[in-house]
């Protein structure tokens, strides 16, 4: 007799287990299938030198106690277990410039952001204040920002764009640089909406977290869960073929293995397009699959990681967002071969034998796809490991010495504390985390057409639903947020306000 599962989840990026662990609790019966040899989407982790290095969870917003991914966490009875690092309340975040020695913070706490850089730019403090309460008025038009809230935003908060939206607060470009220098979270451009600015920054604002360790125990956490309640999960299990029944309803899907898997409904979290490829646009309305198929790809990145000798780096326990120039800092992927990279962003992992030292760096700067695009006809998993030959290292090496010839800049004996350089590029996001042309966080945003890129987690097939950051918004907070959207659905808007309802309540109980 063939097994029938309530649900069957595609993908185990955050948003799939989040959906997958919402279900499960309420007694459905749910099956997760993930095509890599780890779980997690942008969560996933890896190891070189005996390292544990991100490969998309650098930091966390929102999770102090009553916060709203801390909430969220809460429910799905992970927060507990969570081995986190607050990062300098100060400073989480500090936006740096060539010819400047001054570092401009994102402090935690809107008070603390607002006092110390007000310090640095005493004459602005009204328009931080200002800058602050209507980042915080944008968010809380969002229901499910707060877990439960009343209505739906007013759609013409859409249509604000974000570099319009700052220089509205201040006419001074140095702030103004400063306030959208941690753009790189959401790739900001200068279509990018004011609402994906304002969700992305306000939680970091609210609090800033590292996961010790690194964010793969975020998947681990959520996968011990999910089997506790019951649900089944498996790995090398990539889908091939999406099946349906005379009536046209979707009934089964097939795995590249030969596994076919039958279920009740379907919640594809793997990338929209791959979606529709996989499904055939035959089933879909023509305007539907011709807004997918214009949908643009934000950029992807390229990524160095540093193995460091032992206690030769002092250890810093923030973000440096660093650029050459205040100019075109909206549209930083615009950059040519002669000028890049244009910015980068630096963290730093404290050493586990000596907190005062750094054990590694991590460096991100923009990548386009079309600089690596002469091997895409390769592929490279841990599941699938397939070599991509000397001419594509010998390119990844040189931008690695590039990019660390920037760093030098403002660590002039960096070289002599490297052990060993270890790089991705756009393949290895479009390889591990299956997003088209290796983007970060989906689909690029504009505020003069912002319904192009916000999706219903239902779709026409009455038992498929969507998840997943090229639905509705990237980052761990978004794509948890995104679940729950897409579960509200399955089990009714009533039901999800009620469970977590609940969760506020025990908060307040506290």
């Amino acid at each position: 007799m063939k097994k029938q599962y309530d649900i069957l989840v595609i993908g185990s990026g955050i948003s799939g287990l989040v959906s997958a662990l919402v279900l499960a609790k309420e007694g459905l019966k749910v099956c997760v299938l993930e095509k890599n040899n780890q779980y997690g989407g942008n969560l996933q982790t890896f190891s070189r030198d005996k390292l544990i290095f991100d490969t998309g969870v650098h930091y966390l917003g929102g999770l102090s106690e009553g916060q709203n991914l801390h909430q969220y966490f809460k429910y799905l009875d992970i927060i507990q277990d969570l081995n986190l690092e607050k990062m300098n309340e100060i400073g989480f975040d500090k936006i740096t410039f060539d010819n400047d020695e001054i570092e401009y913070p994102h402090s935690q706490g809107y008070d603390n952001f607002v006092n110390q850089l007000s310090n640095i730019f005493p004459d602005e403090r009204e328009n931080i204040i200002r800058y602050v309460d209507e980042i915080q008025n944008v968010c809380n038009q969002f229901p499910r920002y707060n877990l439960v809230g009343e209505g739906k935003y007013n759609e013409d908060i859409l249509y604000i764009n974000a570099k319009d939206f700052i220089a509205s607060i201040t006419s001074n470009k140095k702030l103004q640089t400063v306030l959208a220098g941690s753009n790189f979270l959401y790739a900001g451009s200068d279509k990018t909406p004011l609402y994906v600015h304002a969700l992305t920054v306000n939680s970091y604002i609210q609090s800033a977290y590292k996961c010790t360790n690194g964010g793969s125990q975020i998947s681990k956490l959520l996968i011990k869960q999910l089997r506790n309640h019951g649900a089944e999960v498996y790995k090398h299990s990539e889908v091939a073929e999406m099946i349906f029944d005379e009536e046209n309803i979707l009934k089964s899907v097939k795995t590249k293995n030969g596994k076919e898997y039958f279920a009740k409904r379907f919640i594809s979290n793997i990338e929209i397009k791959t979606t529709l490829d996989l499904i055939g646009k035959e089933h879909f309305k023509k305007s539907f699959t011709k807004r997918i198929d214009e949908l643009e790809p934000i950029s992807s990145c390229f990524s160095a990681y540093i193995v460091l000798k032992p206690n030769t780096f002092k250890y810093f326990n923030f973000n440096y967002y660093h650029y050459k120039n205040e100019e075109n800092i909206w549209n930083q992927s615009n950059y040519s071969e002669e000028n890049w990279p244009e910015s980068y962003m630096l963290s730093a992992t404290v050493s586990k034998y000596n907190p005062d030292f750094a054990e590694s760096l991590t460096i991100l700067t923009y990548m386009n796809y079309d600089e690596v695009k002469q091997w895409e006809t390769t592929f490279n998993t841990v599941a699938e490991n397939h070599e991509r030959g000397k001419e594509y290292e010998d390119f990844k090496n040189k931008k690695a010495e590039k990019l660390i010839s920037e760093i030098e800049k403002k660590f002039p004996e960096l070289r002599s504390q490297i052990k060993a350089v270890h790089t991705s590029s756009p393949l290895s996001y479009r390889d591990y985390i299956g997003g088209s042309k290796g983007n970060m966080y989906g689909y690029r945003k504009d505020s003069s057409n912002p319904m192009k890129t916000i999706f219903s987690p239902k779709t026409k097939i009455n038992n498929l639903f969507l998840t997943g950051q090229s639905v509705n918004m990237h980052g761990i907070l978004g794509c948890t947020i995104g679940a729950f959207v897409t579960c509200s659905e399955i089990l009714g808007k009533e039901l999800i306000d009620e469970r977590l309802t609940q969760v506020l309540n025990q908060t307040d109980e506290k």
